[in-house]
């Protein structure tokens, strides 16, 4: 810059001026030519084939607005101490959740209670961001007494409901943190030979609030035989306490073969028995993560030594059905529980609960049930209509005994009495109707002059 400066004044001062002026002016015509429509590209070019609407982009503009804004995830890990839940966590996502994490012995753990720790981290692999939180549990089953063990993880999970609706129902619904819990791994203990009391208790207790993925821990401590039997057994238990566990939904028709195939493996994978491993090991010239035992290493990401490969899989490839299953099944469901139990009152409102009520009720009926209720109470009214009409005819046409007084007039409607009148005359074979009852006409029954 200071040299074009010196040169400038160098021309300028040996009266070059008008020299610099045409050169400037010569430069600036050829850059506005430049900027012409004809010899630079300005004007707006469609670069589809002619008949090309546009449509078909909104895929690309839904995936740029989800990758600028993020994801959300929360999981849940459940089960005994030592099960190796925080070491398969860190395996999962590759990081340190628990960096200064303090075990407690064995005498502290006898009247632990449970506590809820919750984690946050935010993950970003190749442009997209994952705002994972993770809640610990730790202290599940660890008394002697675990009555009481799991009811601060239901506690925890209805809080959460409770200020996602909160924040839905207030004023600013725009940044609303999703920190409902969408999955959890429920461990095993794989020395339980199936399904303990307590496991049971916890999974028919939260079976509708959350998705359940059961997981055996520590799998390396079986042989392939003890993994497939205890899977079964752990089936058959599941089933027969009718507890129900995270189903992966089938795929479509239109689906390739690749996705079906893995979607099929999945299934039969569960529950998943994993290993959860962060040191890298080097077997046969390559690294792996994995243990080393003295009759050789089980590798964590070999889907021939367990199914960490699968279980991370699932959880990757189905996160958005976990969130969807979480918002349209588990959430509803406590949303509606909690109108039923508040009088439709869950948020604060201007009306009483009875009100709110009796409109919830009505709400709940469909308009096609609501027309059929009302159909049917007609067809009521008028069937009790009718067995009074023929009751009132049964009396008019029954012989009155001789001396008797005569019958009190009849109290049915026009209609009715019409109706009562041309049956009774279809009955006489064609002769006239008989005269009204009156006080000065003899009594039925006794014979008059020219009958």
């Amino acid at each position: 810059m200071d040299s074009l400066i010196r040169c400038v004044s160098i021309f300028f001062s040996e009266g070059h001026s008008a020299l610099v002026g045409h050169l400037f002016d010569s430069v600036c015509r050829s850059f506005l030519g430049l900027l012409t429509f004809d010899r630079f590209v300005l004007q707006f070019v469609n670069p589809e084939q002619p008949g090309y609407v546009g449509f078909a982009n909104l895929p690309n503009q839904v995936h740029r607005k989800s990758v600028k804004k993020g994801f959300e995830f929360t999981l849940m890990v459940v089960g005994e101490s030592g099960l190796g839940k925080s070491t398969l966590i860190n395996s999962l996502f590759l990081t340190d959740l628990y960096p200064e994490r303090v075990v407690p012995g064995a005498a502290e753990r006898v009247n632990k209670t449970v506590s809820i720790e919750a984690s946050a981290v935010e993950i970003e692999e190749r442009g997209v961001k994952l705002r994972l939180t993770v809640v610990d549990t730790p202290g599940f089953g660890d008394p002697v007494n675990t009555h009481d063990s799991f009811k601060q993880v239901i506690k925890y999970i209805d809080d959460q409901f409770e200020k996602y609706l909160v924040d839905e129902n207030g004023l600013n619904r725009r940044h609303i943190i999703d920190n409902r819990v969408h999955c959890c791994f429920y461990f095993i203990n794989p020395s339980g030979h199936g399904l303990k009391p307590l496991d049971v208790a916890f999974m028919k207790a939260v079976d509708r609030k959350v998705n359940i993925v059961p997981v055996i821990a520590k799998a390396d401590t079986l042989t392939k035989q003890e993994v497939t039997q205890l899977k079964v057994k752990i089936l058959e238990e599941i089933k027969r306490h009718q507890i129900q566990i995270y189903q992966l939904p089938d795929c479509d028709d239109d689906e390739d073969a690749d996705y079906k195939e893995q979607c099929l493996q999945l299934k039969r994978a569960v529950p998943f028995a994993v290993v959860g491993c962060n040191t890298v090991l080097e077997v046969r010239g390559r690294k792996v993560r994995g243990r080393m035992y003295p009759w050789g290493v089980v590798e964590v990401e070999n889907p021939e030594h367990c199914d960490f490969i699968k279980l991370r899989t699932m959880l990757i490839t189905h996160m958005q059905d976990l969130q969807e299953v979480t918002q349209d099944y588990h959430y509803e469901n406590y949303r509606a529980d909690k109108f039923e139990v508040s009088g439709g009152n869950a948020a604060p409102a201007r009306k009483t609960r009875s009100s709110r009520s009796t409109e919830d009720k009505d709400d709940k009926l469909s308009e096609k049930e609501r027309q059929l209720l009302e159909k049917e109470a007609e067809l009521k009214r008028m069937k009790e209509m009718l067995a009074k009409m023929q009751a009132d005819m049964h009396k008019q046409q029954a012989p009155t005994p001789a001396g008797a007084p005569p019958p009190a007039p009849s109290t049915q409607p026009p209609k009715a009495a019409a109706a009562a009148k041309s049956l009774s005359n279809g009955r006489m074979n064609g002769q006239a109707p008989p005269p009204a009852p009156s006080s000065q006409s003899p009594a039925r029954g006794t014979k008059t002059n020219g009958v």
